[in-house]
């Protein structure tokens, strides 16, 4: 196995425990928050810094500003005055290429289809899910009214797409920005977690011949 995937996701569609459940099958590393303590470690961002930015689009001009002061690390001048947040999407993405580096994986966010778009052995998909389905699911998992739960998906949903449409030259959650795009809420998290083993192992065996 030496396919790199990657999982863009609607928040409460259970992007991530897919994620890990595929991994877990091809026996490989999912990396999500995962990717963050290290991207810390690497670029010497303090890992709280990194996780304030997480895939969330730049706009607190000030906040830059004070966070800056703090930043160390990488010293080329055009480095040094960029904005913090620019700063640790850069540190995120040298980790994704070094993560990718090391062999198969899974990847959970983070533009990572986009930090690795020159390479052949990466499958790109994106795993949305019904808005019913989605919200019970988070209602559950963070003990939410439906009402806190709706707001809380339309909140993240956004963050990531700015995130995405801001770093990245595609658009996030459409079609034609990945090879693979699924309803998790049609086959369940099982199914869902079937289909990809099956395209993943149908893609390594194309990619082999």
């Amino acid at each position: 196995m030496n396919t790199i995937i990657t999982i863009g996701r609607q928040f409460g569609s259970a992007g991530r425990e897919i994620g890990e459940k595929v991994a877990a099958y091809f026996g490989i590393k999912c990396y999500d928050k995962e990717l963050l303590t290290r991207a810390a470690k690497e670029s010497g961002f303090c890992e709280e810094m990194i996780q304030n930015h997480d895939e969330r689009p730049t706009n607190s001009f000030l906040y830059n500003l004070v966070m800056d002061t703090y930043s160390f690390g990488y010293n080329s001048s055009a480095f040094v005055d960029m904005p913090i947040s620019h700063k640790v999407f850069l540190a995120q993405f040298d980790t994704i290429k070094k993560i990718a580096d090391e062999g198969a994986c899974i990847i959970v966010g983070r533009c990572a289809d986009y930090a690795l778009a020159d390479r052949d052995n990466v499958v790109n998909l994106f795993i949305y899910g019904d808005e019913e389905v989605k919200v019970a699911r988070i209602m559950q998992k963070y003990n939410l009214s439906q009402a806190k739960a709706k707001d809380m998906i339309i909140k993240k949903d956004k963050q990531r797409q700015s995130y995405y449409n801001y770093y990245s030259s595609k658009k996030w959650g459409r079609a034609d920005s990945y090879d693979l795009c699924i309803n998790s809420s049609v086959l369940g998290i099982e199914g869902t977690v079937k289909l990809i083993i099956q395209y993943i192992e149908d893609f390594e065996k194309r990619n082999n011949n």
